[in-house]
Order: structure tokens, then sequence, then C-alpha cells
């Protein structure tokens, strides 16, 4: 995600997109104690993910 993307979000949406990015980050950690995981870069990516929407959020307000 981009930051335009992130900025073209209202609220509800950044809210919604940050809680499946969540999920997706919880059932990475399970993936990585297994050995499935394809990229680990991909850990880096979703946290800023969720910083940018959080980001996004906390300026609409």
């Amino acid at each position: 995600m981009k930051k335009k993307e992130a900025k073209k979000m209202n609220s509800d949406q950044s809210i919604r997109e940050i809680h499946k990015l969540k999920k997706d980050l919880f059932n990475m950690r399970f993936k990585k104690i297994n050995g499935q995981i394809q990229s680990p870069a991909e850990f880096n990516k979703i946290k800023k993910n969720i910083a940018r929407l959080y980001n996004n959020v906390g300026n609409k307000k």
C-alpha cells in the first residue's frame, strides 16, 4: 500500500484494513514458527502499512 492509497481511505476503511493486516501478521507469526514462511520481508511491509493507516486515522479525527 502506498501513501496515496492510505490517504484516500476514510477512517472506517482504514480501521477495517488495519484489522485485516493485523490478522495477516498474526498468521504469519505461526507460519514463521512452522517454517512455512515464503518472504520474511513481508513482516516489515505489513508493519509499515499498519503504521501508515494508524497515522491516517489519527489525522482525520
